[in-house]
């Protein structure tokens, strides 16, 4: 049985806790291998090796900085299809998907290439007598990251890589479901020049979590996730004198317009409620059709294309989607289609049941399609993380628009629309924080911000894009002064510039 543990100081080491965890093959049912559960003294480890290595790594100038993302994605690109099909053994997902986890991380990789002038301070000359003001943006000290299993290898580099560009040292807690592609990244950091250090990996429960969140040497930490967890460790962290961005669950609408072209939508829907399992926090999950006649043509067109869907292991290169990534995960969403049906919604595709020949044990669940179904009920309010797509009717473009703006979540939401005067009504008025406009999952490029509003995400400042480099650095401004002469005597009120 193949055994995991951490990444501590730049090499891999076994874990001492005596815990573990299973991982499993997620086709197949069967546990592939051990991951180590860090117990505070690994986790302390893991801070003390930070420390150690970050002094030196934040005097380090930022072209040499830059230099290690450089050879770094370069490096990506080269083991893609290694770190892909690694990905996919553990999380089920297909390889391709797999690919595009991993492309996404490494667009992050790519933006703080720039981190020369992402760091830049501003400097005002003259603004009082004789005085001159400058700012600096000044690593945090040790940060840390708690990822989820959807994306073992795109929310790990969204985190590490612009507080490692910033001159930080980083402690990543990722899934203990999928945790060997981020130790296969830190290796790889390694190899790109990364001093030994700088980037930590512990696998681990809540125990690592609770670890992180206390610990007085980690001053930032960033966390993906649901959005119970998500409030939690918001709350712990800030509690303990941390900064903290946390992101959680989200239940995205996609609202189908009468004049929308129905094909490119449904094609929409397809890949983004069944690509992945729906294992994403950016899925669409609830569409939203406007009219009866709208609804009746997205549904119609709809079955076929779930009925046909193509389900198996990610080692089948024709599959449209994998299995899900546990058997928790498995019977959760099929105890929430039996819900869906309990409270009347119109079950017109049932994924339960699934059986792939030589694969019976697997953690299938088919494409499944609700109609009808309405605000009240617990399919509609809870996020389900499966391949399962609600239909929910609107009379109108107001209660449509309405749906999502009264929904606790707040991640993603997107219009299929060919009239741009609803696209941008829409755009303006939506409580959202990402918005697509004939654009399915509208997870913003790299040098834009990631983030949710409501209940979708805890802090002021978002993943990736410009966000990031401020939440992973202080501001210090100076003020400076050198005057010609000296004024005799104190003066007691408040400075002013006359």
């Amino acid at each position: 049985m193949r055994e995991i543990g951490h990444f501590i100081g730049g090499e891999r080491v076994a874990g001492t806790s005596g815990r573990t965890a299973d991982v499993f093959n997620p086709a197949t049912g069967e546990v592939q291998a051990k991951v180590a559960l860090a117990d505070v003294s690994e986790i302390r480890a893991a801070v003390e090796n930070a420390k150690a290595a970050q002094v030196k790594w934040a005097a380090t100038n930022p072209q040499r900085r830059a230099r290690v993302f450089f050879k770094f994605v370069d490096l990506l690109n080269q083991h893609m299809d290694e770190l892909a099909t690694l990905l996919s053994s553990e999380h089920g997902k297909t390889v391709e998907d797999s690919k595009g986890d991993i492309v996404r991380g490494l667009e992050v990789c790519e933006f703080v290439c720039g981190i020369p002038h992402l760091q830049k301070g501003e400097f005002t000359e003259g603004a009082g007598p004789q005085i001159d003001m400058y700012s600096m943006r000044q690593p945090v000290g040790v940060g840390a990251g708690i990822t989820p299993f959807n994306f073992p290898a795109m929310i790990p580099m969204w985190m590490f890589a612009p507080a490692i560009a910033c001159g930080n040292a980083f402690i990543l807690k990722p899934s203990e479901r999928d945790p060997s592609v981020p130790l296969r990244l830190a290796e790889l950091m390694i190899e790109a020049g990364l001093p030994a250090g700088v980037l930590n990996v512990v696998n681990g429960d809540k125990a690592a979590v609770d670890a992180i969140l206390t610990d007085p040497d980690i001053g930032a930490v960033s966390f993906v996730g649901s959005t119970p967890i998500a409030r939690y460790v918001y709350g712990t962290a800030a509690m303990n004198g941390k900064r903290a961005q946390c992101f959680g669950g989200a239940k995205n609408h996609m609202i189908i317009m009468p004049d929308a072209d129905m094909d490119q939508a449904v094609n929409a829907l397809m890949g983004a409620g069944y690509g992945s399992a729906g294992e994403r926090c950016m899925a669409i999950s609830v569409a939203v059709p406007v009219g009866e006649e709208t609804a009746n043509r997205l549904v119609e067109k709809l079955t076929p294309k779930i009925e046909s869907l193509r389900i198996g292991p990610y080692t089948d290169e024709k599959a449209d989607m994998g299995p899900l990534v546990t058997k928790e995960a498995y019977a959760r969403v099929n105890s929430l289609i039996g819900k869906g049906v309990e409270e009347g919604a119109k079950l017109v595709v049932d994924g339960r049941g699934f059986k792939l020949q030589g694969y019976e044990n697997g953690f299938f669940v088919g494409g499944t399609l609700f109609d009808n179904v309405t605000p009240e009920m617990e399919i509609y309010k809870t996020e389900i993380f499966g391949p399962v797509l609600s239909v929910v009717r609107a009379h109108s473009y107001e209660e449509a628009l309405s749906l999502p703006m009264k929904h606790e979540y707040g991640n993603g939401v997107a219009i299929y629309t060919r009239d741009g005067d609803a696209a941008r009504d829409f755009a303006s008025r939506i409580n959202i924080g990402m918005i697509g406009i004939n654009v399915p999952i509208p997870v913003p490029l790299a040098y834009h911000s990631f983030g949710g509003w409501k209940a979708s995400s805890f802090g002021d400042l978002n993943q990736h894009g410009t966000d990031s480099i401020k939440f992973w650095t202080r501001t210090k401004t100076i003020t400076a002064r050198w005057p010609s002469g000296i004024k005799d005597g104190a003066e007691f009120v408040m400075p002013v510039m006359k």
